[in-house]
């Protein structure tokens, strides 16, 4: 057994990112104060809920034992697949279609067997985003790729 060291990293590395925001954000740009927020109120805040969570993950464990783990690779190259394709697509394919294929193949490598319970979360989700993005905050997003 050894020290649980991936999180004590990825904690670590989380924490730094999130003191790096925060500081980045405070030197560049006005705090303001909570009637009248500033530009930087908000990178600000995110960065240090940032910098706490990694200290939440990367502090326990320290003194905590853990077994060496393999790294996810499929796991990875699907998410980040995903991602890319959402990225590239949105403009092209409109919110529903981008939003409901992104979910099935970030899903695909998933542990949990059967295409049911997929299907479901990508309908799920892509109800979930249309709501919130086009309904609540009526962002200018294409919904379909004819609606552009």
């Amino acid at each position: 057994m050894r020290r649980d060291i991936d999180d004590v990293l990825w904690g670590g590395i989380l924490a730094l990112l999130g003191l790096g925001v925060a500081a980045y954000a405070s030197i560049q740009y006005d705090m303001g104060d909570l009637r009248r927020m500033g530009p930087g109120f908000f990178p600000i805040v995110l960065g240090v809920v940032l910098f706490g969570l990694g200290l939440v993950i990367g502090l326990p464990a320290w003194w905590r034992k853990s077994e060496a783990k393999p790294f996810a690779w499929r796991e990875t190259l699907a998410v980040a697949a995903s991602l890319l394709f959402f990225g590239f697509a949105l403009d092209r394919v409109g919110l529903l279609l981008t939003t409901a294929i992104t979910v099935l193949l970030a899903s695909s490598v998933a542990p949990h067997k059967g295409t049911l319970w997929r299907v479901v979360l990508s309908a799920v989700i892509t109800l979930l985003a249309a709501g919130v993005f086009i309904l609540a905050l009526q962002m200018p997003i294409p919904v379909w790729p004819w609606s552009r």
